[in-house]
């Protein structure tokens, strides 16, 4: 997305474009959160609400695409630390759809069960190591990016993958780790 575009476009205009943009993003983000799908699309919206609200206060000194991680990631933590989230029941996590399967290749199907059993690990880690694996491998942003992001410094960032990835190798070979 152009960000001089988006500069001379009305909230309306901008937030759809933001929508358009990041959304499919915003909801991977709240599901590495609480792990719940229809949860994760409710505070997508309840996300881009905020960035509504908060159009006005953008000042351009980093991109609007981490404008809408850092609300994100704000949000997200947020609503975990709450009293509800933590007392209520949680729901099942995200299966798939029926019938993507009849509908997959055999080698589409192999790779996607691969990456949803690597994806179950990632989500069992802590909150900490989870998020700079999502946002390093998944979203694909710098080590720069990822500490900016999470305000915290690049060495952190550093040492979180490599906990999180020592962590990650453990679970495939059998043994639960969550560091």
């Amino acid at each position: 997305m152009n960000e001089e575009h988006m500069k001379r476009r009305t909230d309306k205009e901008m937030l759809a474009d933001l929508m358009e943009s990041y959304g499919d993003m915003v909801v991977r983000i709240a599901f590495t959160y609480v792990k719940e799908k229809q949860l994760a699309e409710d505070l997508a919206q309840e996300v881009f609400i905020r960035c509504y609200q908060h159009l006005h206060t953008f000042e351009h000194r980093s991109s609007y695409k981490t404008w809408v991680y850092r609300i994100t990631v704000n949000h997200c933590k947020d609503h975990v630390r709450s009293w509800s989230f933590r007392n209520l029941i949680p729901f099942e996590p995200m299966k798939m759809e029926k019938g993507e399967e009849a509908n997959s290749i055999i080698e589409q199907v192999l790779k996607e069960e691969e990456n949803e059993v690597l994806f179950q690990k990632v989500l069992k880690l802590t909150v900490k190591l989870r998020e700079v694996i999502i946002f390093y491998y998944y979203e694909e942003l710098s080590v720069e990016e990822v500490a900016e992001l999470l305000e915290i410094n690049v060495n952190t960032v550093k040492t979180r993958l490599h906990r999180a990835r020592n962590s990650l190798k453990r679970m495939l070979k059998g043994g639960e780790a969550f560091e």
